[in-house]
């Protein structure tokens, strides 16, 4: 019997996704795929096209199901929710506000959670409330 609904290691799975989707697009490490096309932009190859290509296809895939399951005000509850957490780390003394480094990757960190969650939430939406999200239906009604 399939299972329904998403458990944690389905969560954790679509999280990893998002950080390595993220992460490997850009990062302040200076090991990114924006970094490496900055270095050969000059002179361009077909691996640097074949990686951007495969991004961008991640990108659209995570964003066309965020912006599908949350929605816009749900998008913007997600990041107003992370922006007060954020707030809260700043206010807390986790890291300091000035740091350009910290906070690039604190950014990075939220937008690969809000990105999880948004593929993953019609899953979640149905565990907590019994309602099926459905974009396409095969067949007659």
């Amino acid at each position: 019997m399939a299972v329904k609904g998403i458990s944690w290691s389905g969560f954790l799975l679509r999280l990893m996704a998002a950080f390595i989707l993220v992460f490997a697009s850009y990062n302040p490490s200076g090991y990114s795929y924006y970094h490496w096309m900055v270095e050969q932009i000059s002179s361009p190859t077909p691996w640097l096209a074949l990686v951007g290509i495969l991004l961008l296809i991640g990108w659209a895939i995570f964003l066309r199901a965020t912006t599908r399951s949350l929605g816009v005000i749900g998008l913007l509850l997600a990041a107003a929710l992370m922006a007060v957490l954020l707030w809260m780390m700043i206010d807390w003394g986790l890291f300091r506000a000035d740091s350009l480094k910290a906070v690039t990757y604190i950014i990075l960190v939220v937008l690969c959670w809000i990105l999880a969650i948004g593929v993953s939430w019609s899953h979640i939406r149905r565990r907590i409330t019994g309602q099926v999200d459905v974009d396409e239906v095969d067949g007659d009604l």
